[in-house]
């Protein structure tokens, strides 16, 4: 029977990577289906200046990139051409020339292409002449003349962007005017090197081994005109007349719009639980890599509260097979024996050797572990974390070993170098967003910690109550490692206080006891409950009235 996956994505473009990247630190087992090169379409362009946050790079790097870090997280791969879809039952699958696979939740990135027009010579000239990105093509068209074809959002944009290597650009506009909104189109309009015709088409592209001639018809009176290139010479024709869909799969499957994009809710929903569009493919006003990215991260998150209650409903341990399917941690060779890591990487390996350098003193990572599978992956985790450094000690006892029973099992727990608790656990694996507050914990116990102010500081050590602050996360909520790290810097400083994280994935009774439908959620001595991200002066205010 083949392996069962959490998450497939397919489409390894900037939008499935990052759904990918998601998804895996969110602990979900995740395969990337990818039909032809992990990146997508925007590997093709040479520079990339409006990324947020990274001022010059180009498509290929920015996506491996990407790639690199969803794989960190432990994200699978496989180039296959997806065949078919079966989304009924709670169990889809996905068939592939590489064979079935099967998942409980499904992220389809599969993007769109440029839409050709079907001119003559449209095809010949393909890619010497005929172009279909200005980002990527404009440079080899320095000092030629320069046709646009649309007259839509892309090209009144695109047809400005020209200008900076262009000679001249026309623009050909099939309607009587630019479709898109004035601001933009008059930018085209009245730029001194753009000339506009207006209800004209383009006919035939021709000439050689490269392009060399053009003609046009005016739609409106009938009448034909040619451009011919200067002698020994060539132009460019960039055609910008949309993107078609790569829907053909889900024809008759999912709801698509009159163009034959996906038409999903705002959390990236298709009309099918479980299945989510992403990118390009989608139904959206700009199609850019940083849209793309928003959408992959919005579908992935959305996912997780679905494939918890597909869990719960099969009667599944989070993150295991159902009966008679392999488990995903069986066959799997432990680091030493294969030669890769499955939860630190050798560069998550390099920064924790300096981050574990500069602790005050040694810490000890104590798992207290009984005979279930996440006791195995814990075991796993602390194994990969023992010998980078000797300022950090890990070790394992069964429960049987204990002296005191726990209330839950297994557990991590962080420990002075004597072997006194300080007060920070961990119940799960500590992956996702929640693998950094864990680091942190550990140099908060080790010193010297996050910086405080003199003020906090009093007020830490002014707390008079004992205090057990339960903080119930989900890996994949960007705002739950702040409370985390909060509540383990106070738990550092103070014997009265302790900070007891809880991975709802594998705690759905705490969910149910005190109603969480939000996190990060803090429970205070098992009564109190508040939700919402706290920095350390916040939830000491919270604290302090108890």
């Amino acid at each position: 029977m083949a392996e069962l996956y959490d998450v497939i994505i397919v489409g390894a473009g900037p939008a499935g990577l990052s759904a990918a990247i998601y998804a895996a630190r969110a602990r979900f087992k995740v395969l990337v289906l990818e039909k032809e090169k992990i990146g997508g379409q925007i590997t093709i362009t040479s520079e990339i200046v409006n990324y947020p946050g990274i001022e010059k790079t180009d498509g290929a790097e920015l996506t491996e990139k990407m790639r690199l870090q969803a794989q960190s997280f432990g994200a699978e791969f496989q180039m296959a051409k997806v065949t078919d879809f079966d989304f009924s039952g709670d169990i889809r699958i996905v068939k592939t020339d590489k064979g079935d696979y099967r998942t409980l939740g499904i992220v389809l990135a599969l993007g769109a292409n440029p839409r050709t027009l079907g001119f003559a010579g449209e095809k010949v000239y393909k890619g010497r002449g005929v172009a279909y990105c200005a980002t990527c093509d404009g440079e080899f068209f320095t000092g030629m003349d320069v046709f646009v074809i649309g007259g839509g959002f892309a090209a009144a944009e695109e047809a400005v962007f020209l200008t900076k290597y262009a000679k001249k650009v026309t623009v050909i506009v099939r309607e009587e005017d630019f479709t898109c909104a004035a601001s933009v189109a008059d930018k085209a309009k009245n730029h001194e090197k753009i000339e506009v015709h207006y209800q004209t088409e383009i006919v035939e592209a021709s000439g050689d081994r490269l392009l060399r001639s053009a003609r046009f018809k005016d739609r409106k009176t009938g009448r034909e005109w040619s451009y011919k290139a200067p002698e020994g010479e060539s132009f460019g024709i960039f055609v910008f007349a949309g993107y078609v869909p790569d829907t053909d799969l889900v024809k008759g499957k999912l709801e698509l719009d009159s163009h034959g994009y996906l038409i999903t809710d705002h959390n990236q929903m298709t009309g099918i639980p479980g299945v989510y569009g992403a990118g390009d493919v989608c139904i959206k006003n700009l199609r850019q890599v940083v849209t793309a990215v928003s959408d992959g991260a919005v579908a992935a998150t959305s996912l997780e509260k679905y494939v918890a209650e597909v869990y719960e409903k099969l009667n599944l341990s989070p993150r295991e097979s159902e009966p008679g399917v392999k488990d995903r941690n069986e066959d799997t060779k432990q680091p030493e024996e294969s030669g890769e890591e499955n939860f630190i990487n050798s560069e998550m390996r390099q920064q924790l050797e300096g981050l574990f350098h500069k602790f005050q003193t040694k810490v000890v990572v104590k798992a207290l572990l009984d005979q279930s599978r996440l006791s195995s992956e814990m075991a796993s985790f602390l194994k990969e974390l023992s010998g980078i450094s000797d300022k950090v000690e890990t070790i394992t006892e069964r429960a049987s070993d204990k002296s005191e029973p726990d209330e839950a099992l297994p557990v991590l727990c962080v420990l002075r170098e004597d072997g006194t608790e300080t007060g920070i656990r961990f119940y799960g694996i500590p992956g996702g967003h929640e693998f950094n507050s864990f680091i942190i914990g550990l140099y908060n116990a080790a010193g010297p910690g996050q910086s405080l102010s003199s003020e906090e500081t009093d007020r830490i050590h002014r707390l008079e109550k004992e205090l057990t602050i339960k903080i119930a996360v989900s890996l994949s909520c960007t705002m739950c490692p702040t409370t985390v790290m909060s509540a383990g810097r106070i738990a550092a400083d103070s014997s009265k206080v302790k900070a007891w994280t809880y991975d709802l994935a594998y705690y759905p009774e705490l969910k149910k006891r005190y109603q969480i439908m939000s996190v990060p959620c803090m429970i205070i001595n098992d009564e109190i409950v508040e939700f919402g991200k706290k920095s350390v002066e916040e939830l000491l205010t919270v604290l302090e009235s108890i």
